[in-house]
């Protein structure tokens, strides 16, 4: 069995009509295991995953929880349907579902890394906030955990299902903790570069305050944490690797 076979695709989705049946009807031609994780819409989002019949399993849970939460309830339901890997991928239509070769390409070449997908931060319509709040997160995580990735906010990734670690915010914040977690148990984070899209009319969720504030305080309890888990953890998973058999 190749390990394409163990993968499926995660959609986090809210309130991104204009765009979700677009990046599902997309991912489908690459990947056919497809779960999408309704996080309350209250829009026309259930209509159109409804339209995509069997060919979708959709997480359901009637209330907006946040993308943390949303990604906790897709790979609890991955993991169910007995999937190895997860592909997670955002709905507001700036990640190309043409890329997922590209993850799968190079999980066949590492085995069991978390593998990152890379936004070129200075694109041209790269949003302001959104490109500030990343190079701040860059370098926070290079202190956490010794380890210099070029894009640590973005939604497209493919995570080791059973290496994944605890998801412990239910917001946005929740992919950087899941990066330095991995880091921390010795998971190996490979960055590949992707293409990204911001059309005009992309609905984001981000909000430039409360999301940057909640990040930084997250920072902040990562440092600490990182001194006395984080940083130990790393060189025992270091000095185990080198141990000869």
């Amino acid at each position: 069995m190749s390990s394409s076979e163990n993968i499926c695709v995660i959609i986090p989705t809210y309130n991104n009509g204009g765009t979700l049946h677009d990046v599902v009807e997309r991912v489908l031609v690459h990947c056919d295991k497809v779960i999408v994780v309704n996080d309350g819409c209250t829009d026309n989002s259930s209509e159109i995953l409804a339209s995509f019949g069997d060919k979708i399993t959709v997480v359901d849970y009637g209330k907006n929880r946040g993308k943390g939460y949303a990604l906790k309830q897709g790979f609890q339901k991955a993991k169910e349907l007995g999937f190895d890997y997860a592909i997670t991928i955002d709905s507001d239509g700036q990640h190309f579902p043409e890329d997922i070769p590209l993850f799968i390409n190079t999980l066949e070449q590492h085995p069991q890394a978390l593998i990152v997908g890379s936004r070129n931060l200075n694109q041209e319509n790269m949003p302001g906030g959104n490109t500030f709040a990343n190079k701040f997160s860059n370098f926070w995580f290079k202190i956490q955990t010794w380890i210099s990735l070029p894009d640590t906010q973005t939604g497209f990734r493919l995570y080791p299902l059973k290496k994944l670690p605890h998801i412990f915010s239910a917001r946005y914040e929740a992919e950087l903790s899941l990066l330095v977690f991995s880091a921390w148990r010795g998971t190996k984070l490979l960055p590949i570069k992707v293409n990204v899209c911001y059309p005009k009319d992309r609905i984001t969720h981000f909000r430039p305050f409360w999301d940057f504030f909640r990040i930084s305080v997250l920072n902040t309890l990562l440092c600490l944490i990182a001194i006395v888990y984080g940083w130990p953890s790393m060189l025992i998973h270091k000095i185990w690797r080198r141990k000869p058999a």
